[in-house]
């Protein structure tokens, strides 16, 4: 079943998946960071943003102006989170070498989800097009964050969780992450909605919102801890102290790992096709709600429920496409729901204007092989890998091939929506992404049926 995903890694002592409470534990940070990218990257911000960065309506595109040029209020959303998933790209390898060779990646994790934590609780202050810097500067800022702490902690599965159970322990994190983020957004949804509750006047639109960002720091602070404390000591790689500075030797941790990488065929194409069709899942989260908002016409309200949708439908996804790979194996489990992106995004050029159903049955679709694409592509990552102790370092790569691939996919996906006025080409141009991913994977599936143990 799982052969392909085992035959690069020989000679490897047999490993015992960590006690229930390091398992949960780990899971938790799923559950404390995910509030971000529900709150912040899918729902209640991007609608907030849309609607306080109008300030000139042309053709029904809005444009807002930053650093003395005119944007199309949803091109500058997706160019800064462009430029703060480049950030990550270009400082996540010497980060994650560094804490690999000094057994430090506690330290890092702990700094970066204590700081997206306040950039959150940052976003209170954007009020308008007046404070639209503050906005975009919390913004990005929250963005690196959050992926800066997620990829130290991935780097903990294959130190807690024997191969055989790295499916299961992966869609366990991303359960808990959608079911976290459901419970917080639930809450936002109601400061947002039903504001006199809780005495917020009637005449101020933006303070529920606030609220919700403010809620959204507490939530990932809180549980963030929890986890961190629940963890392992990470072991370090190195074995004698720095001999040169810092950046020095983290280069050169990660030039080892890379030698490694290129020795492993493999783990080799699969990067290649998980570049490609991440670029379509990363991007379609992103975007997704500013295209219902935007392109579809589609009322705030609705766009949340739609949201809440696909967080639930998310969560049997993931185990149900873990039991898939199971079966058949996490690469062909891997083509069949690339295979069904493409449709997703076919389907959402097609989607009519202002028919809430249909963006239902399409954030239906999108939760279910979003959870499952996510949970399985970390564990084939990290099944594939070899037995190290830098797995930072290893999964910096994992990262930063997901981490340009969005930057690229957020950068077309603005510059196309510039270009010819519609947020649709857009879209449709994601399912390229996929179908090169698609063609990608059977070359990894050819290619692990090569390689013998």
């Amino acid at each position: 079943m799982q052969q392909d995903l085992q035959e690069e890694n020989t000679s490897s002592p047999v490993q015992v998946t960590a006690s229930k409470k390091v398992i949960n534990g780990w899971a938790m940070f799923d559950w404390a960071n995910s509030v971000y990218n529900l709150v912040i990257t899918s729902t209640i911000f991007p609608a907030y943003y849309e609607a306080m960065t109008a300030e000139r309506t042309e053709n029904n595109v809005a444009y807002v102006r930053f650093l003395g040029r005119e944007f199309v209020n949803t091109s500058l959303y997706n160019y800064a989170l462009a430029a703060a998933l480049l950030v990550v790209a270009l400082t996540l390898p010497l980060l994650t070498s560094i804490a690999d060779y000094r057994g430090t990646k506690k330290k890092f994790m702990n700094f970066f989800f204590v700081l997206g934590s306040f950039a959150c609780m940052g976003l209170y202050f954007f009020k308008g097009p007046q404070t639209l810097s503050i906005g975009i500067a919390f913004m990005m800022l929250a963005c690196i964050c959050f992926w800066s702490s997620f990829v130290f902690s991935n780097s903990f599965l294959p130190e807690i969780a024997a191969p055989q159970d790295r499916d299961r322990v992966s869609a366990r994190g991303y359960a808990y992450g959608y079911v976290g983020s459901v419970i917080l957004q639930v809450i936002c949804f109601v400061v947002v909605m039903k504001g006199d509750w809780f005495g917020i006047p009637e005449s101020d639109k933006s303070l529920g919102p606030r609220i919700s960002f403010l809620l959204t720091g507490i939530w990932w602070l809180a549980f963030g801890y929890y986890s961190l404390v629940r963890l392992p000591k990470p072991l370090a790689a190195g074995a004698e102290p720095f001999k040169r500075n810092v950046f020095t030797e983290g280069y050169i941790e990660l030039v080892k790992v890379w030698g490694q990488i290129k020795k492993l065929p493999v783990l080799r194409k699969y990067l290649g096709a998980f570049f490609f069709y991440n670029m379509g899942v990363q991007t379609v989260m992103l975007a997704a709600t500013l295209y219902g908002k935007s392109e579809l016409a589609i009322p705030t309200e609705n766009l949340i429920i739609a949201i809440l949708l696909i967080q639930l439908v998310a969560i049997p996804g993931a185990f149900a496409i873990s039991k898939l790979s199971a079966k058949i194996g996490n690469i062909k489990a891997l083509m069949v729901v690339v295979g069904l992106w493409v449709l997703i995004c076919i389907a959402a050029f097609y989607a009519p204007k202002g028919n809430a159903m249909v963006f239902y049955g399409l954030g239906a679709c999108v939760g279910f092989v979003m959870g499952g694409i996510q949970s399985l592509s970390r564990s084939t990552y990290s099944k594939l890998m070899p037995e190290t102790h830098d797995t930072a370092s290893f999964f910096s790569f994992y990262d930063v091939t997901e981490k340009i691939a969005v930057v690229i996919g957020m950068i077309s996906y603005g510059y196309i929506t510039e270009l010819s006025g519609s947020q649709r080409n857009s879209v449709l141009a994601l399912s390229v992404f996929f179908f090169v991913g698609l063609i990608l994977l059977v070359n990894t599936l050819k290619a692990s049926r090569k390689t013998t143990i």
